[in-house]
């Protein structure tokens, strides 16, 4: 068959999925993408290059939808290029966030069309309207109407598609969501497992710092310190933790940034304030000890995975929203897992079981988990014994979700 992968930073999702098809004799694999990546073997890729930038002025709630029209825009003339070449794919497998496969179908009617399907947008019942400490933009609701438009254009020519968790896939609207597979990208866990001599090192403020698994630490990872991924949650819960936990130290994975919601707003003047990460350490800093507390920013996958392996507990919070991949891979870990009760972490934490759910919005409930949890290493050890196994069973990449995501491609044919 011929194949063909879509994707703004291929391979993203796909990275186990576009070499393993790959590999299968008889293939030909070609994959279109903006933001260059690593090569894969047995796959050609295709890069794309808008031909221009969005209006500057342009009504602010079509400006994504503009930026997105570019990209489509710019793989329908790489797609048309391609097919000049005498490329014909059978399958096109594309995720359809950023707008590169919006017009595909019109270079290639007969192609059978998979998307992957993250995230459907609504204005209530998921992360819009969530958090009432950030009022939502009052006409929210039609400027994710246009956000929703790139999946109503793709998935009337979609054969099917396949959503990471459940709760992703019920965002969508029926009747395609009857035609979304459940799957997971996978967890790698030959890689991401226990390693019981772990440990790590780093030089803070000219002092050599060495943690391991006899100490206790404390683990908090995401892309961005933002509101999203609960880091406002965590930080005012780390007062009563510290005091309760006077050897603990926090460790604290992320980037200054914003991946998902908005940046903060500006001071009352007009003045440009600070990032989330200090705007919610300088609301709790007076009451912690610093020299506990570690701010890694972005670190490397080897370093992640190191991090998680010294880890007492591991705190995972999140707006309804989609799941993190890091949440997965501290239960490969072996971690003690302390979840919001959200959507989709209770599809994976059985709370008292894999993990121990709380309220996003409670730092004293989270602080008080987080204590007991550390106070019962007993608990600790089973916890993260029975996540490592519910990752095995249901998450395994090689013997679970890749086979899975190989029959789904196939039967786009």
């Amino acid at each position: 068959m011929n194949i063909l992968f879509v994707h703004q930073n291929f391979p993203g999702q796909f990275k186990h999925l576009a070499p393993a098809i790959a590999a299968d004799a008889g293939h030909v694999i070609k994959a279109l993408h903006i933001n260059p990546g690593p090569d894969l073997p047995g796959v050609e890729r295709v890069p794309v290059v808008p031909a221009r930038l969005s209006t500057p002025d342009v009504h602010p709630w079509v400006r994504e939808f503009e930026t997105k029209v570019i990209r489509g825009e710019a793989s329908y003339r790489a797609a048309r290029s391609l097919k000049e070449q005498g490329f014909q794919p059978d399958i096109i497998v594309a995720h359809p966030g950023w707008g590169e496969s919006l017009f595909l179908a019109d270079v290639w009617p007969s192609a059978k069309l998979g998307l992957y399907c993250e995230f459907y947008y609504h204005s209530e019942g998921a992360d819009v309207h969530f958090d009432p400490e950030f009022p939502d933009d009052p006409a929210i609701a039609p400027r994710l109407r246009v956000k929703n438009a790139i999946y109503e254009m793709q998935m009337p020519y979609a054969a099917a598609g396949i959503s990471p968790t459940a709760w992703q896939k019920s965002t969508f609207p029926a009747p395609f969501s009857d035609r979304i597979s459940v799957i997971h990208d996978g967890i790698n866990t030959d890689i991401v497992k226990p390693r019981p001599g772990a440990g790590i090192h780093f030089t803070r403020a000219g002092k050599e710092i060495r943690l391991t698994r006899d100490d206790e630490v404390i683990t908090f990872v995401v892309r961005n310190l933002e509101p999203y991924r609960g880091y406002h949650s965590f930080m005012r819960a780390l007062p009563e933790i510290m005091r309760k936990r006077p050897n603990a130290h926090i460790v604290i994975v992320g980037a200054d940034g914003v991946s998902y919601g908005p940046p903060p707003l500006p001071g009352p003047n007009g003045e440009v304030r600070k990032g989330w990460k200090e705007i919610f350490l300088n609301e709790v800093a007076a009451e912690l000890d610093l020299r506990r507390v570690h701010f890694m920013g972005k670190v490397s996958y080897q370093n992640f995975l190191h991090i998680l392996n010294i880890s007492s507990v591991h705190v995972y919070l999140t707006y309804p929203f989609v799941l993190s991949w890091s949440l997965l891979e501290a239960m490969s870990s072996g971690c003690a897992i302390v979840g919001s009760d959200t959507a989709p972490v209770r599809e994976v934490i059985d709370d008292g079981k894999t993990g121990r759910l709380v309220d996003f919005f409670n730092p004293g409930a989270i602080a008080q988990t987080v204590v007991a949890t550390l106070e019962d290493k007993a608990l600790c050890a089973a916890m993260g014994q029975k996540a490592r196994d519910h990752i095995l069973a249901h998450y395994d990449l090689k013997d679970i979700c890749l086979p899975a995501q190989m029959r789904w491609l196939k039967s786009l044919a």
